[in-house]
């Protein structure tokens, strides 16, 4: 069975940093993608960063960008997020996901194959 373990949430302090991370496992594709996703109470949930084992190509929501940085560790199948510069509008359940590159599209960006049990980020002001 696939499975994605996000660990890392907790409370911090509007402008402090947390570090994300998501182990991934059971999976068998060659190429894949694995992002980070939040939902914040009422809210939808949105994307937030991505990264492809392919060519470590990263993507980010304007809203992290130069905040947030995406980074893997393929040996372990291991991807984090840092987060710096957390502000309140940050708080959110964070969940991780992975998805099986396919040709012509973009990763992260439609449904993804797995997801994992979310991580609580709160950000006080």
């Amino acid at each position: 069975d696939v499975q994605l373990q996000a660990s890392g949430g907790g409370l911090v302090q509007a402008g402090g940093s947390l570090r994300l991370s998501c182990a991934a496992s059971g999976f068998t594709f060659d190429d894949y993608a694995i992002g980070w996703f939040r939902q914040a109470p009422g809210k939808e949930r949105e994307g937030v960063s991505c990264i492809s084992s392919s060519d470590g190509s990263t993507y980010y929501a304007d809203s992290v960008k130069g905040r947030f940085t995406i980074s893997s560790d393929n040996a372990k199948n291991t991807v984090y997020l840092q987060m710096n510069n957390l502000k309140p509008e940050d708080t959110a359940v964070y969940y991780c996901a992975i998805e099986r590159l396919r040709v012509g599209r973009r990763p992260c960006y439609y449904d993804m194959d797995y997801w994992g049990k979310g991580t609580q980020v709160t950000v006080s002001s």
